[in-house]
This record gives C-alpha cells, structure tokens and sequence, in this order.
C-alpha cells in the first residue's frame, strides 16, 4: 500500500540523525551547519567611539566659540582630557578623548580665526557609539544548529573567532539505471537518451551543501546496478533514478535487496513519483527515485531535500511552504496528492503550461511547486496556496503542512 507523503516524511526523519562535527576555519564556514554555541569574549564597539567625522565637545558650549586642541584618526591611541572651551577633531570610528560629551558633524561648525563656533543646540551622547552597544561580553552570538551566512561569518570576525565547529558535510552518492542512458558528454545513437536525471541531482546536492560524487550509469542487468551500489555504500546517502517501476528490466530493488536493504518505504501516495523507495544499508541510506526526468526532480525536492536537512544538524530541519496567491484558475485531476511545478513572481503562483512526468524543460520554467491535496479538483485565481520552493530555501524547526487544500 503507497504511504502517504506526511508518513513518508516521518519515517524519513526517524531514520536519520545529524553528522558528525569537525573543526574548521571560519574563511571556509560559509553554508555550514553550527554545532555549538558561541559567546561573545568582546563588546562591540569594544570602546566609545565617534560615529562621524566631526568634533569632539562638551555639551555646555553649545553656541559657543571653542578652540581644537587636538586631532585623533580611527586607530590612534592618544590620552586627551577634553575641558570647557576647548574641542577636539576626531574622525569616524576614533576612541573618544576623556571628558566628550558629544560629537558635533564638522558641516554642523563654522570655522573661525578663534576657533570653531558650536551650533546652539547639542545633545548629550550624540554621534557617540557606545562601547558594548552592539555586543556584550559573554552575549550569545550563535546558537548551535544555526546554518552559517555570511553575515553570521561578520560575527565570527568581529571577536576574533578563527575556527569553529561544524557538522560535517553529508557525502551523497549517486547514480543512475538504464541501458539507453548516455551522459552529455557522450554521443548517443537513435535509440539512446542522455542522462539528465544525475546532472540534476549532482547539482542540487551541491546546492544544498552537500559533498556529492557520480558513481555512473548502470546498464539495465543486476550485476551491474550491484557493482554501483558496492561503489556508493562509502556516502550517507546514495540516490538512484530508474528500474524502480515494474518493467522486465526494473532490478534496481532486486539489486538493493541482495545488499539487506530495509526499505522505510517503496511506494508513495504521489503523483508523478509513486514508486519512490526510501531505506538503508547499515549506515547508508538509500533513496530510489523514478526514472521520469520531472517526476525525479519534484521527489527529489520533497525527499532527498529532507533527507539532506535532516542530516544536517540545522535546528530549522524540515521544509517549509510560502503563502501565496494563484494567478490563474487551475483544474487537475483528484483522487491523488499531485506535484504541480510553477513559476513564483513575488505575488502569484503560475503552474507551468505544459507538464508531464517525462518532461524536462518544466524544471528551468519553475522555482516552485504546489502540492495539491487529492480531494482538490479545482483552484480558483486568487486562492492563497503554499508553494515549495525551488531555488531558494524556507525552512521550519518543526514539521510544516505542505500541502494546499480547497
């Protein structure tokens, strides 16, 4: 009996626990995973400083004429006592001088043969940056499972932090079945098609973070999909496309099963993908997809996608959806949970024109799907539907319904 998509996904969860960890540099740390937490060992600003270039005063002479006693650049480490009557010139992010109340702009001054005259008006503290303002010692700076960008590597750098750790990177395997499959850069006969299906998952794995190696193109006979499995059963995971179905020359689970493969799961209430299979080998998982070039790129977003976050030891593990309006009435078949790819404009969703399991340019025309409920026959434009996306991430530290309803 096919599982549905929501019990597919908590098996996929339950079979899964994060990487390891590993020490690296924080120049390399970008995309990676936080394993610990880290606190802040300086206050930033670490000392007051001017957030202008202009002068440094006493709040008593406003509308004043002051004499500049002094010049202090960003980096001088210069011990000035400021006093009544007196200012000195500063530039943006110089440590201020002992006794300033406040920063005055310089185009706020009017030069004169005595000195500078103040404006009337001048607010305690103001231009001033606060040491600590910013960041505290001992402050919380990032939190263990937090996906590393680059401003969180702004951070790092702001206390000095040279290393961090991190889960390692999952290690992902794939190949493909079929005797008719040839790679782009081979040449194919009349009777051949090129494999499109593990370019496409070699390249959203690296997407998503993940180091991945091909493995090949088995030809449709068991020995073959074997000798391919024994090459992958090094990685965390190994995706296949094709031989999945029930075709003469369909071996790819008789040849997993020769490995004791236990299956989570090897049918899935879906369209297109219903014979995706999910288990594991040992300590590899195993993650079968259709040979449908459409039909294995939207189970590989909703599957090898969780199968990835779950491996990765981010906090926010599991997909998530946008909300979001359709563009145009649609109609599909019910009576089956059904991937539809579309493209997201900032405002609407549109499903693509044309659409099938074999297709292909329907993955370059979208950068989303919706997952249609199976009781659902009919959206109108306008109806607010959830949308999975495709070239970006969204993501939940809990399980998301994904799935739009009528």
């Amino acid at each position: 009996m096919a599982l549905s998509i929501e019990a597919a996904l908590q098996r996929i969860y339950a079979s899964i626990t994060p990487k390891s960890t590993e020490l690296i540099p924080v120049e390399s740390a970008l995309g990676r995973v936080l394993a610990d937490d880290l606190v802040a060992t300086y206050n930033l600003p670490p000392y007051d400083n001017s957030a202008m270039d202009g002068y440094a005063v006493k709040t008593h002479d406003a509308g004043s004429c002051v004499k500049v006693i002094e010049t202090i650049h960003a980096g001088d480490d210069k011990s000035i006592l400021l006093s009544e009557g007196t200012a000195v010139k500063i530039m943006t992010g110089a440590r201020i001088p002992q006794g300033c109340e406040a920063i005055v702009p310089q185009e706020d001054v009017t030069l004169t043969t005595q000195g500078i005259l103040l404006p009337e008006t001048i607010r305690p503290a103001q231009h001033i940056r606060l040491c600590g303002e910013d960041i505290q010692q001992d402050d919380l700076l990032l939190e263990a499972k937090t996906l590393l960008h680059a401003h969180h590597l702004t951070l790092l750098a702001s206390q000095g932090i040279s290393h961090c750790q991190v889960h390692k990177k999952p290690r992902v395997a794939v190949f493909a079945s079929g005797s008719e499959l040839k790679m782009h850069y081979e040449t194919v006969a009349s009777h051949q098609l090129y494999n499109t299906n593990s370019p496409t998952f070699l390249a959203r794995c690296e997407e998503l973070g993940c180091d991945v190696s091909f493995i090949g193109t088995a030809d449709d006979s068991l020995e073959s999909i074997k000798a391919h499995i024994a090459a992958s059963l090094d990685a965390d995971l190994i995706i296949t496309s094709g031989g999945v179905s029930v075709g003469d020359a369909d071996f790819t689970k008789e040849a997993f099963e020769a490995f004791d493969m236990q299956r989570a799961f090897d049918k899935v209430a879906i369209k297109p993908g219903k014979p995706t299979t999910f288990g594991t080998i040992g300590n590899t998982l195993v993650l079968n997809l259709p040979g449908n070039p459409l039909a294995a790129a939207l189970n590989f977003e909703l599957f090898a996608h969780s199968i990835i976050l779950a491996l990765s030891g981010m906090k926010q593990r599991y997909l998530n959806v946008l909300h979001v309006k359709l563009q145009h009435d649609f109609t599909c078949k019910s009576g089956r949970r059904a991937l539809i790819p579309g493209w997201y404009d900032g405002e609407f969703f549109q499903p693509c024109k044309k659409f099938a399991p074999g297709m292909i340019s329907p993955l370059a025309q979208s950068n989303g799907i919706m997952m249609i409920d199976e009781h659902v026959a009919t959206l109108k434009s306008g109806t607010v539907v959830k949308v999975i996306p495709t070239q970006f991430g969204i993501y939940s530290d809990h399980m998301q319904d994904l799935v739009t309803r009528a």
